[in-house]
Parts: C-alpha cells; structure tokens; sequence
C-alpha cells in the first residue's frame, strides 16, 4: 500500500532526458543541464550551512536565489530552502 502516491511535493526535481533535468518549485517550472544542477547544489549547500541558515533566519527569513544563469528568479523561505536540499541530495544519491 503507497500512502504518498496521490500527494504532490513543492519541489521535485526530475531527470528529463540525457543531463537535462525539470525543477519544479510550487507551480515554476525550470529547464536545467547538468552543470545548472551541480551549480545550484553548491548555491545551497552555501545557504544551508548552519551559519547561514542562522544568519537568515534572524535577518529576513527568506533568500533569493538566482537558478540557471540567472534565468530564473526563486524567492525561498527557509524551509522551502531545506527542502530544495533535501531534493537535490536525493538527485544525487540516486544517480
């Protein structure tokens, strides 16, 4: 029995054909290659490190974050932000 097959994530993050990903997050949909993909796994690994998430959470709460050679714009409050991590080392760990 799959509890989870009629629930849809926020972010997903899916592997549309050869080093070309689709991120998803809330109703934008980005197109993204493989070196997008590493590159915006280093942006948030930057953002979620402990320091950081502390910093931004007695700042403002929320980052901007520009994905894909600055084509698109992402405004992420924290947690949104720890679930793009989450998503993107799942990517990662599966590959």
């Amino acid at each position: 029995m799959d509890l989870l097959c009629d629930v849809t994530f926020n972010i997903q993050l899916k592997k549309h054909t050869f080093c070309s990903y689709q991120l998803k997050v809330d109703d934008k949909i980005m197109q993204l290659t493989f070196p997008q993909i590493l590159q915006l796994r280093d942006k948030v690994r930057a953002l979620t490190t402990s320091e950081a998430l502390e910093n931004s959470i007695q700042n403002e709460n929320f980052v901007l974050l520009f994905v894909a050679d600055r084509k698109h714009l992402l405004f992420l409050e924290i947690p949104k932000l720890i679930d793009l991590k989450e998503e993107l080392d799942f990517c990662f760990s599966s590959l």
